[in-house]
């Protein structure tokens, strides 16, 4: 400790005081108080819970680990107790033939249950080796299927967030762990009661000796996972720092800035500091570890010492025959070792089983938030809408402290052109959200020609439904299972799609053509600026030939001729379908067969361009505001 406080650094942080706690440190205070009597208490809630999923992953392989070891555990008693009559028989009195010859039922049966014992491990080990894997198939496909199904709100709020990426990052890892020492658990269980078993028949009063070997060890062992728990919590916050200093040094995004800037050294000399404090605490540690297992060995050696002159004493008084003795040597070395690795085994059952916690409590806190499903008999898909129209709804976001939007009511038609126009923040993308029913409101309704959407299969809906986010995502697949998303491919919609978002020229400059892969992480990549990403989502969006289009800010990172140019084909695309056009470029909306303006979540104003132009409000200063920009004569 004192190599830690001479050396520390005042310019790094090297605690968490006044930090939030990250979510992946939720248990780091319980790993550094709980104590062997806290992690027993909570075994048998983690042992049935994880047998219970090892048996969903596969029965077969957890029957036969589990009964391999058992069985095997039945298979060491029988050979250490048949262990002290090959003794007992090689020190009697006689010839030495004739004590080999007597001895030799007794070695067979002592090979025999070697044997036995080492085929059901081996047995045991390749079940929990096929087990492992299934394991945490099943774990990551139950939080996947749960994360896709919850809803969309679920993700804006906080506390969830959270306790998913929890359970993404350290619950299904920790499933297939928290299974694997389980099993470990009870092997080890089953040698330290093989060998207590063992003792009792061949002497009750040799029972107590296998504890007194083994509490040094077991203590050293907990004692030494304790420090490996300070140090990592002492660095917590310097190891987020150098995970981030690293990703700037080393990753493709930042290059081009630490180069511009010259920040070489810079972030050397960052990534330096918390290096040196990481080592010094690692150095420290270590040496800690290596004093506390130094003096369990010593502990341990005394407690063996003392075992045997109890043994010594107990031949000379005649309580046990020399067989005895030496089979109880054997069996308090075999016990010895099973203990300690019993109490290691718990220790690691323990940490993983936290955040194994937050993997059920996760999916139960998932089911939550899954919304209910509908009635069978408005299941069905919708039929192109004549009209869709929300009527005075609210929406606030989790945790926030006012609505996103408060009282709106908007109406759309089949085939219009609608505009949400407005200031950043204003709730253009939250009315979007909520009219293709990614959200819903808390207050009022959406109607899909007098049909509530509640009513219909949020999935069945969505098919209807195309929206092109402002954020999109920029799939690591395909050109063309980026534009198809899952549909079936066609190849003479994907090339009209792909020309009425301009894509076809993105298409024609790579080598591939809709068979490029748009990733440079793989080999044969393609990286492709962000007004080409746009035209593929658009594409996406035109591909999907649905009854409602939206697309937000749809043109942002395009130039002024293929902004024009969109605009034309998104109004021609209108025909029999409802598109709904976000964008703060307001000389893009001038056509619109109706603009809604919004302003702090209310609908501020509503009409067509000229219509609002001549109502001289909010929309107008807008306007204005743009085109004077252009109006301007540079002198």
């Amino acid at each position: 400790m004192r190599l830690w406080r001479r050396r520390r650094r005042t310019d790094v942080p090297d605690d968490r005081s006044g930090l939030v706690v990250a979510y992946w440190e939720s248990h780091d205070e319980h790993l550094l108080t709980a104590g062997l009597g806290t992690i027993a208490r909570r075994l048998p809630s983690l042992v049935a819970a994880a047998l219970r999923m090892a048996w969903q992953a596969n029965p077969r392989d957890t029957a036969v680990a589990l009964a391999g070891n058992l069985v095997a555990g039945v298979f060491t008693v029988f050979g250490l107790v048949a262990t002290s009559d090959v003794l007992a028989s090689l020190l009697a009195a006689g010839p030495t033939p004739e004590r080999v010859r007597a001895a030799l039922p007794s070695l067979l049966l002592v090979a025999a249950a070697t044997g036995l014992r080492g085929a059901l491990l081996a047995g045991a080990g390749w079940a929990q080796a096929r087990l492992k894997p299934q394991v945490e198939r099943l774990a990551e496909t139950r939080l996947f299927e749960l994360t896709t199904q919850v809803e969309l709100a679920a993700f804006d709020d906080h506390d969830f967030h959270n306790a998913m990426r929890r359970a993404r990052d350290s619950g299904v890892p920790d499933t297939a762990t928290v299974v694997e020492t389980t099993i470990a658990v009870v092997t080890g269980a089953v040698g330290v009661l093989a060998s207590a078993v063992a003792l009792g028949l061949l002497h009750p009063i040799l029972m107590p000796l296998l504890l007194v070997t083994a509490v040094p060890a077991g203590w050293a062992a907990v004692r030494t996972a304790r420090l490996g728990y300070q140090a990592f919590y002492r660095l917590s916050t310097a190891r987020r720092r150098k995970f981030m200093l690293s990703d700037l040094m080393a990753e493709r995004q930042p290059a081009a800035e630490v180069r511009a800037f010259t920040l070489r050294d810079f972030l050397l000399g960052q990534y330096g500091k918390v290096a040196d404090l990481e080592q010094d605490v690692q150095l420290d540690v270590a040496r800690r570890q290596a004093a506390v297992k130094a003096s369990g060995d010593l502990l341990t050696g005394v407690a063996t010492a003392g075992v045997y002159v109890v043994l010594g004493v107990l031949l000379a008084v005649g309580v046990i025959p020399l067989s005895v003795a030496g089979a109880a040597v054997l069996a308090i070395r075999t016990g010895q070792v099973s203990l300690t690795a019993l109490v290691q085994t718990m220790n690691r059952l323990y940490e993983a089983g936290l955040y194994f916690g937050d993997y059920l409590a996760f999916c139960e806190l998932a089911r939550e938030r899954i919304p209910a499903p509908p009635l069978p008999a408005a299941a069905a898909e919708p039929a192109p809408f004549r009209r869709l129209t929300a009527e005075h709804v609210t929406f606030t976001y989790p945790g926030a402290d006012r609505p996103a939007l408060s009282d709106v009511s908007v109406t759309l038609g089949r085939g219009e052109v609608v505009a949400l126009v407005g200031e950043n923040g204003s709730g253009k993308t939250t009315l979007a959200k909520l009219l293709a029913g990614l959200y819903r409101p808390q207050h009022g309704t959406i109607h899909w020609d007098g049909v509530d959407l509640d009513a219909f299969d949020g999935e069945t809906l969505r098919r209807s439904i195309s929206v092109i986010a402002q954020d999109h995502t920029r799939w690591p697949l395909t050109v063309r299972e980026n534009i198809v998303m899952g549909r079936p491919p066609e190849d003479d919609r994907l090339a009209a799609a792909c020309a009425a978002a301009g894509a076809d020229e993105v298409v024609a400059g790579l080598a591939g053509g809709y068979d490029a892969l748009l990733d440079r992480r793989f080999r044969g990549g393609h990286d492709l600026s962000g007004g080409q990403w746009q035209r593929i989502a658009v594409a996406r969006g035109f591909y999907r030939d649905a009854a409602l289009v939206i697309f937000d800010e749809p043109t942002s990172a395009l130039d002024a001729r293929a902004e024009h140019a969109l605009f034309e084909r998104i109004r021609g695309h209108a025909e029999g379908r409802t598109i709904v056009l976000i964008t703060h470029r307001l000389a893009s909306v001038r056509y619109a067969d109706r603009i809604y303006v919004l302003d702090h979540g209310t609908v501020a104003e509503q009409g067509t361009h000229a219509e609002l132009m001549a109502r001289e409000g909010l929309y107008a200063d807008l306007y204005e505001l743009q085109a004077s920009a252009y109006r301007q004569r540079v002198p």
